[in-house]
């Protein structure tokens, strides 16, 4: 058996922790590591900042209750959709505060709303790296945050203003205080871990869950200290879970429902339903929640199974390298069999090794409503794991096993292939690239294999370490391709998808790329209509309805929280939206509504012009409320012809009767 020698890089200083002290040179790494490791974040901003704006609001319903968070405290504490508290968007508020908070400082604009997302994918690549090299040294962490950079689906994601940005970014965060609790089973650090896994839990509630399994495991099984102490610190571990978790939850239950907003998404306004409904154990069942609850990916994902990250919804996010992840994973595990316990490369396998199989088990397999873009909190194992397994092959090459480069290079050639086949379904986008990218491999197998041979194997070092930089560059040209396309590409809506679009792509293409007429603007058509994924709306309706707000709080009720996003981001004014996030929210009831213009709080309701897509999301008796609602409105209010048309489905309710 050939002994696998690791890095050791010197622990970190204790004392204040500075974020820079996660990426700074060590004394025993090379002076090349710090520059190499600027230019990958240095391509990481390029990627994900570049043309930042070219999707204008983006996703319109969390711009909105960024806005809406900025104006308002109450809101920002909430995730309100408006400023004034009608109805929350159906996701914990974290995310929301990052966006609000940038808003409030610089203003509403695309950039204010998009960029701490670009910022906080920057963040998320220095992070891995840092939390990498903890484990398996310098070169491997380079290349996890390499890796990691070229994703697709972080750059899609780290563009845009979905929860995920942040939820990943605190997830990486969470995973390197683990690892640092590890050299002395410290509890101060595994209570670190769990408040960060905590803060990503009201970020997007039970997804930030997913995690724990793996933590359990290696702090169970590696941390540097008795049996007795580390039970003890995973039951610290677990309380400040819970904590950290629970507070805003509780905060929330406990005041009345009269004086906070409806929780978006849920079917009662309280987000314990949430959490145990649409947003948690619905998406994984499907249906209500329970076990048999059915559903088919919500029509977004595809069909379960073994190989649904590879079908044509999840393709272009991550699966790229999830085979070379794969090898790396089980070459790492079978190297250290014999390792002690406590060995850091053994700890950083089981790490991100069962966050990557908990992540692809519940993905495939998930009944409920599933994007693609899920995978970007899955990618970070899939870096880490592919970087850790080609720098401990690469490492063979060092012992009697010369057989290590090889295993190199058909690595990367086998990926490159594998890539070039990914690249097949999108024909008409860089036809040849494939073709070059396996061809690059192949050259540098070759070298690789005169280099390894016993008689020149010391003479090539060199030469056979360009061979393995090579084949690596090869096999990241096909995701990075699709990152590339990723950033000149306009994305509005709710289940955006990175690169070209994909022959067969459910709910893909140019309609989620921001274009009108598609799912993903909510394109309505008509002088109320509405889309783009910069939120446009309709300038005569925002004129008319701000010049005759009068005393009202909301200048408008829409049917639905897309179509309410972009009025408000137009208008800068609280919009009513009615029926949260899919128009099928029991929200408000006809009562509440007419309650509202009898007070005169409202006076306008736009019926129609978009709305949700519907049919994953609230309840039934939720959708029978909205319908009784637009049929009183149809009935008890007048049109009103604010464009000239002689047609309009904007209607004033003053003076109707109940």
């Amino acid at each position: 058996m050939t002994a696998i020698t690791r890095e050791r890089p010197a622990a970190p200083a204790r004392g204040l922790l500075r974020p820079w002290n996660l990426v700074r040179s060590r004394a025993d790494e090379p002076a090349w590591v710090l520059p190499a490791l600027v230019g990958v974040l240095g391509l990481a901003a390029a990627l994900f900042i570049w043309n930042l704006t070219v999707s204008g609001y983006a996703n319109t319903y969390y711009s909105a209750a960024a806005l809406a968070g900025s104006q308002s405290w109450s809101a920002f504490f909430f995730g309100s959709i408006d400023s004034a508290n009608f109805i929350t968007v159906d996701k914990p508020p974290i995310g929301i505060m990052v966006m609000a908070l940038s808003v409030r400082l610089f203003g509403l604009s695309s950039w204010s709303v998009l960029l701490p997302q670009a910022l906080a994918g920057v963040a998320t690549v220095g992070l891995l790296f840092a939390v990498v090299r903890r484990s398996f040294g310098h070169v491997a962490g380079l290349l996890a945050a390499l890796f990691m950079a070229l994703t697709p689906a972080a750059v899609l994601i780290f563009r845009f203003n979905n929860p995920d940005a942040v939820l990943t970014l605190l997830l990486v965060a969470s995973a390197w205080a683990l690892l640092r609790s590890l050299e002395h089973g410290s509890f101060r650090w595994v209570a670190v871990s769990g408040a960060l896994v905590g803060l990503a839990f009201l970020t997007k509630y039970l997804q930030a869950y997913l995690v724990l399994p793996g933590y359990a495991l290696v702090y169970g099984f590696s941390a540097s200290t008795t049996l007795r102490r580390r039970i003890v610190g995973l039951g610290a571990a677990l309380a400040s879970v819970l904590l950290a978790s629970g507070w805003w939850v509780a905060i929330v239950e406990l005041i009345p429902a009269a004086s906070r907003p409806f929780i978006g998404g849920s079917a009662t306004g309280s987000p314990l339903d949430l959490i145990f409904g649409y947003d948690g154990l619905g998406r994984i069942f499907g249906g209500g929640g329970g076990p048999g609850g059915g559903g088919n990916g919500g029509g977004f994902g595809g069909e379960v199974g073994l190989f649904r990250l590879f079908n044509s919804q999840f393709y272009g996010e991550a699966a790229w390298l999830i085979p070379l992840a794969i090898i790396g994973l089980v070459t790492g595990l079978w190297l250290r069999r014999w390792s002690l316990r406590t060995d850091r490369g053994l700890a950083g396998y089981l790490l991100w090794g069962m966050w990557f199989v908990t992540h692809a088990v519940i993905f495939s397999y998930m009944s409920g409503v599933i994007h693609s873009y899920y995978m970007v909190a899955m990618a970070p194992a899939i870096a880490a794991l592919a970087a850790a397994g080609l720098v401990d092959l690469w490492r063979l090459r060092a012992g009697r096993f010369w057989i290590g480069g090889l295993a190199v290079g058909a690595a990367t050639l086998g990926t490159a292939w594998f890539g070039a086949t990914l690249l097949e379904r999108t024909p008409s986008f860089a036809p040849s690239l494939g073709v070059a990218a396996i061809a690059l491999a192949g050259v540098a197998v070759g070298v690789l294999v005169v280099a390894s041979l016993p008689a020149l194997r010391d003479r090539l070092a060199r030469l056979a370490l360009l061979a393995a930089g090579l084949g690596v560059a090869a096999a990241l040209l096909a995701p990075a391709s699709f990152a590339v396309a990723t950033t000149g590409t306009a994305y509005g809506g709710g289940d955006p998808h990175p690169g070209p679009v994909a022959s067969g792509q459910v709910g893909g293409g140019a309609g989620f790329r921001g274009t009108t007429g598609g799912l993903g603007g909510f394109a309505g058509g008509g002088p109320g209509g509405f889309g783009g994924p910069g939120g446009e709306t309709s300038t005569a309706l925002v004129d008319y309805l701000v010049a005759n707000r009068g005393s009202a709080t909301w200048i408008v009720a829409a049917d639905s929280a897309n179509q309410a996003g972009s009025i408000e981001l137009a208008s800068g004014l609280p919009v009513m939206a009615m029926g949260g996030f899919t128009g099928s929210d029991p929200t408000p009831t006809l009562a509440q509504l007419q309650a509202y213009v009898a007070s005169g709080q409202l006076r306008y309701v736009l019926v129609g012009g978009g709305g949700g897509p519907g049919g994953f999301g609230g309840t039934s008796s939720g959708t029978a409320g909205v319908s009784a609602v637009n049929s009183w409105v149809a009935s008890a209010c007048h049109v009103v012809d604010y464009a000239g048309t002689g047609s309009s489905n904007l209607y004033d309710c003053a003076g109707a009767a109940a």
